[in-house]
């Protein structure tokens, strides 16, 4: 009889407790094979990140507490989170009645609002979560058909203030960098400031060495890479490339992670804002609904097995840290603290466990693995694997076979793994020979599964959900 498997202390042995010693690795950098990000001394960093873009604008101290240590017990490693935010910014105080600017000068920073940020900045680190700290919103750049603005940067005042918030947060080891903000370069003006805003956050925190930069981008439709990697990828401040995918169902982002993933020089990249939980699809919740648990899950497979290093979740009530008696961007359904446990975010914690339970910097995407390599974005199937292990996602639970003979050892244990349970399951042994056909145990929409394949030589413990 075939049985689930069930173990108990997992947080402990992922490492994912709050007594951890933050940061004690050192700060982040790029993988030697620049394909991944780890600490200083070499040690794998995934980024399993949330945007929580108006934390610092919306949320006081208690509030800012409440929301960094839950996500610290989901096993979220970063959050992604605005200086100068989204929702009228500059002109609306934050919670404890600071703007950010004096008279909206960026060469003119509020101490005071700039502590709250600290704050945060600091109280993330005391739960080892990173913060994706965008120095501003890209509506403060220019403001396209939507957006508060006022429209305030130029290249010499966004250097500057580029430099002086990098010199801020020189000593925090958990800060990685993010230029962009939601808005794409209209011109060669537009790229240019932003390069002056990333050149001088490098020269803020002395040196390129010293700091970890992308660009938070609009989608890019399906131009040529796409992405950060549009305007920036020969720049070298830019150290990973980032997408986003529009809040619409079945985008084939894992398309575009694999052409970046091809580019020269070789780059990290991921999806740092895909569909978020509960958001109107397409922004049409009329025709459309919103987006549910799957729609979530999906893609953080999807995009990680195509060859993302890290993937970024979202809820469309968090990231805009809606409340009692605050605006509401496209009628949320939740405060942010109940929706804290929805679903989708619960079960982010089960693809962090199954990558980090095979080592983590040899993965590459391999669709040659499978021979129904080219599904559609509804049913798609993908494939990554390492030197002697491989997982192989099928979105809708539709059979599949596959080429053995790619992974190490001449046996090959197989077991299915629940992404919405965290819940593995023994299947057989089988010769590492030849093709092989495999039926997961449920199929259709929502019965999503991931297949794993090891070397049966190296006993690979499976990972598994706690209870």
């Amino acid at each position: 009889m075939k049985k689930w498997l069930i173990t108990a202390g997992l947080f402990a042995t992922c490492g994912w407790t709050l007594a951890q010693t933050p940061f004690s690795h050192g700060r982040l950098r790029v993988s030697d094979n620049q394909r991944y990000l780890v600490h200083q001394d070499g040690t794998a960093f995934f980024w399993l990140g949330d945007t929580a873009w108006e934390l610092f604008h919306r949320l006081n101290r208690d509030e800012a507490d409440r929301y960094l240590k839950k996500r610290a017990e989901q096993g979220f490693t970063v959050v992604q989170a605005v200086a100068l935010a989204e929702l009228d910014g500059l002109d609306s105080p934050n919670a404890n009645g600071d703007k950010p600017l004096l008279n909206n000068d960026p060469t003119k920073p509020n101490e005071a609002y700039f502590k709250h940020v600290d704050y945060i900045v600091d109280k993330a680190a005391e739960y080892g979560i990173a913060v994706g700290l965008l120095p501003t919103w890209g509506d403060k750049l220019f403001k396209s058909t939507w957006g508060k603005g006022p429209e305030i940067f130029n290249t010499t005042n966004a250097r500057a203030y580029g430099k002086w918030i990098g010199n801020r947060y020189r000593n925090r080891s958990n800060i990685i960098w993010i230029m962009g903000g939601d808005r794409n370069p209209r011109n060669d003006g537009d790229v240019a400031v932003w390069r002056a805003m990333a050149e001088g956050v490098v020269e803020g925190v002395g040196g390129h060495d010293k700091a970890l930069l992308s660009f938070h981008p609009q989608p890019t439709g399906n131009v040529p890479y796409g992405g950060s990697s549009q305007w920036f990828h020969n720049d070298q401040w830019l150290d990973f490339n980032m997408f986003q995918n529009g809040h619409c169902r079945d985008i084939p982002v894992y398309d575009r992670i694999a052409a970046v993933y091809q580019r020269t020089p070789v780059k990290p990249v991921m999806d740092a804002e895909p569909i978020y939980e509960d958001h109107p699809v397409c922004f049409n919740a009329k025709d459309l609904g919103t987006s549910n648990a799957y729609d979530v899950r999906k893609y953080a497979y999807l995009d990680l097995f195509a060859g993302a290093h890290g993937h970024t979740y979202g809820c469309h009530d968090i990231w805009q840290m809606y409340g009692p008696n605050r605006e509401a961007v496209n009628g949320p359904h939740f405060y942010w603290y109940d929706a804290l446990d929805l679903p989708g975010a619960n079960q982010m914690k089960h693809v962090r466990r199954l990558l980090e339970s095979r080592p983590l910097l040899d993965r590459v995407p391999d669709q040659t693995l499978i021979v129904e390599n080219n599904m559609n974005p509804a049913e798609r199937i993908q494939a990554t694997r390492g030197k002697d292990y491989a997982f192989i996602y099928s979105a809708t639970g539709k059979p599949f076979s596959v080429e053995m003979g790619k992974l190490t050892g001449s046996q090959i244990n197989a077991h299915w793994f629940d992404p919405r349970k965290g819940e593995a399951k023994a299947l057989a042994t089988y010769p590492n020979q030849g093709r092989q056909t495999f039926t997961p145990p449920t199929s259709g929409y929502g019965q999503d599964w991931v297949l794993v394949l090891d070397d049966a030589g190296k006993n690979y413990p499976m990972p598994v959900a706690t209870r």
